[in-house]
């Protein structure tokens, strides 16, 4: 089906189209000048020849004829025909002499009699019977008194009928025919070699556009395509060179804005991480002698200790992201039990009471992944759970023998419909008017590019029940233990 939507069949239908309405009409008309020639070189000679032995015999027939006198006069005419292919039928009144003897004479028409007895001129007609064509031509013999000058002529009563065969006719006729079909299968025959041809041009530079296209789709910016000529199509291909230069420069500058800006994320956060040390330490020396100080000075102390924490927190997310866009995150495996990999992470955050659970028995789920990583995606789901949503959380593990499937649901007011395709997104707020937050605002983004390492897939929606529900699916791998993994 797509053949027959393709632009190659669509040039040679139109080009055949084209050519089979020429041919055709060209065909019909050029038939039809011909066939009105050709009968009408017939007809001419005929009457011609008609007129000429009228003219010579009228004057032995003695009028009133009699019967014998009407047919030796037709039979007379007849045989000036050297082919023998005339018939006669010379009538005057009610009588009637044919050429052969019981011929009906079918093709003389009624009409056609009345036609001659009321007109002084030839009258003829082409009539079909039995399947052949034939021209009956009729004529009423006319007489003058020669001694009168400018005598009028007047008729005589008697009315002869010719019927000539046109089989030779009909054979040049057919032979046109003939002529024009083959005609006609000559020029869609050449029709389609020209569309085909045609088509060729056309659909060379489109597929080599084409291929170009999808190299650049593949982010091979550097394609170009030869022009050659000066048409449209050549036109089109220096407007793709052009076009992929353009976008080749500006993607180049963007990645190049891409790595400054990455190379100063993993900067700052690399420098901030030796001042963060010694200032986490002081906040807490700090805090241990917090109880021991005035109540604004304590204040300004705990005060301090968290934002340190905070910063703290988002410089490691920092660092983390900056690996993630280097490329230099690898995978640690190890074939874990992910129920009980699930338990740790709760335990360690002191999340067990808080947290319900639906958790398969020990070692019915085991998968070969980063521990470290499963544990930063379960521990960022359960407190975006906790911190945007509402008790209870639920966390369950199910899966089959292909797929893990990580399920973390909260019971708060879900996550609005226009705010779900970006809740993965770095530094997303759903609400502009929330400056701060106590979060990074990096904890979902890091736990999809966690999930995406792993191979799998990390979704977001609205359960029908109320709330959110994050759905991790990771692939069970089967394969020998390694000491790394870089996807």
């Amino acid at each position: 089906m797509r053949r027959l939507r393709g632009l190659r069949f669509r040039l040679v239908v139109a080009f055949g189209l084209v050519a089979a309405v020429s041919a055709v009409t060209t065909g019909a008309l050029t038939f039809r000048e011909a066939r009105t020639g050709v009968l009408q070189q017939s007809q001419d000679a005929t009457i011609r020849q008609l007129r000429a032995q009228l003219n010579q015999h009228a004057a032995e027939l003695a009028l009133p004829p009699e019967r014998s006198a009407l047919r030796k006069f037709a039979e007379d005419t007849a045989a000036t025909e050297s082919q023998g292919s005339w018939r006669v039928l010379v009538t005057y009144g009610d009588l009637s002499g044919s050429s052969a003897s019981g011929d009906p004479f079918t093709e003389v028409t009624p009409a056609l009699r009345e036609a001659v007895a009321s007109s002084r001129a030839t009258v003829f007609q082409r009539v079909r019977h039995d399947g052949r064509t034939s021209l009956v031509v009729g004529m009423s013999i006319l007489f003058s008194t020669q001694r009168i000058p400018d005598s009028v002529e007047t008729a005589s009563g008697v009315r002869v009928f010719l019927v000539v065969p046109q089989t030779t006719e009909q054979a040049y006729v057919d032979a046109l025919v003939t002529a024009a079909e083959r005609a006609m299968v000559a020029a869609l025959a050449l029709a389609v070699v020209l569309a085909l041809l045609a088509a060729r041009g056309v659909l060379v530079p489109v597929r080599k556009l084409r291929l170009a296209t999808r190299r650049v789709a593949e982010g091979r910016l550097d394609t170009r395509l030869a022009v050659n000529g000066s048409d449209e199509l050549a036109e089109l291909s220096h407007t793709f060179n052009e076009t992929a230069a353009a976008l080749e420069t500006s993607v180049a500058e963007l990645r190049e804005m891409e790595a400054r800006a990455r190379r100063f994320a993993a900067d700052v956060s690399h420098e901030l991480r030796t001042p963060l040390a010694a200032m986490s330490a002081v906040t807490d020396v700090l805090d241990e002698d917090a109880a021991r100080l005035d109540p604004d000075t304590a204040t300004a102390v705990r005060l301090i200790s968290t934002e340190t924490v905070k910063l703290a927190r988002l410089v490691d997310d920092l660092m983390e992201i900056s690996r993630f866009d280097a490329g230099a995150a690898v995978l640690h495996l190890d074939e874990i039990d992910l129920a009980e990999s699930i338990r740790r992470t709760l335990g360690s955050r002191g999340w067990t009471d808080t947290v319900e659970t639906e958790l398969p028995p020990p070692h019915a789920v085991r998968a070969r992944v980063d521990p470290r990583r499963i544990d930063v995606v379960v521990a960022n789901l359960v407190g975006n759970a906790l911190k945007h949503g509402a008790r209870p959380v639920t966390v369950r593990l199910g899966g089959d023998d292909t797929v893990a499937v990580i399920e973390v649901r909260d019971s708060g007011p879900g996550i609005p419909s226009d705010v779900l395709p970006h809740v993965f997104e770095r530094f997303y707020k759903s609400d502009s008017a929330r400056i701060r937050s106590e979060g990074s605002g990096l904890g979902l983004a890091i736990t999809a590019e966690n999930v995406r390492l792993h191979g799998g897939t990390v979704r977001a929606a609205g359960h029908p029940a109320g709330g959110a529900v994050f759905t991790v699916e990771l692939p069970l791998r089967r394969a020998e233990p390694t000491e790394e993994y870089r996807p």
